[in-house]
């Protein structure tokens, strides 16, 4: 999926969160067995309440950090408008209450 995304256009806007997986192999003759371990970028997402993870190649790590980026800049944008909006429905609520007592 994600290779598919990298060789089109960079994706705009993708839920989830950019994370680096860490491990050891288990090869006994491998330089993680005594020293740093291997890492691997990775997307977390949730779908229908689950927590999925998609691999990445490391040329696709900055375009999915990009696209999670900007969605939760939308998100926190839209979060903003929203709370605006209710707070002119409650004070119109309120007033509407208080004009009929």
């Amino acid at each position: 999926m994600m290779a598919a995304l990298a060789r089109r256009d960079t994706p705009r806007v993708l839920p989830g969160t950019l994370i680096t997986l860490r491990r050891r192999c288990g090869k006994p003759t491998c330089r993680c067995a005594s020293g740093a371990p291997h890492e691997t970028p990775a997307l977390s997402y949730s779908v229908e309440g689950h927590s999925k993870m998609l691999t990445l190649r490391p040329e696709e790590a900055k375009a999915v950090g990009a696209a999670v980026g900007r969605y939760r800049k939308a998100v926190e944008g839209l979060q903003a408008e929203a709370y605006a909006e209710l707070g002119r429905f409650v004070a119109l609520a309120r007033a509407r209450r208080e004009a009929g007592k």
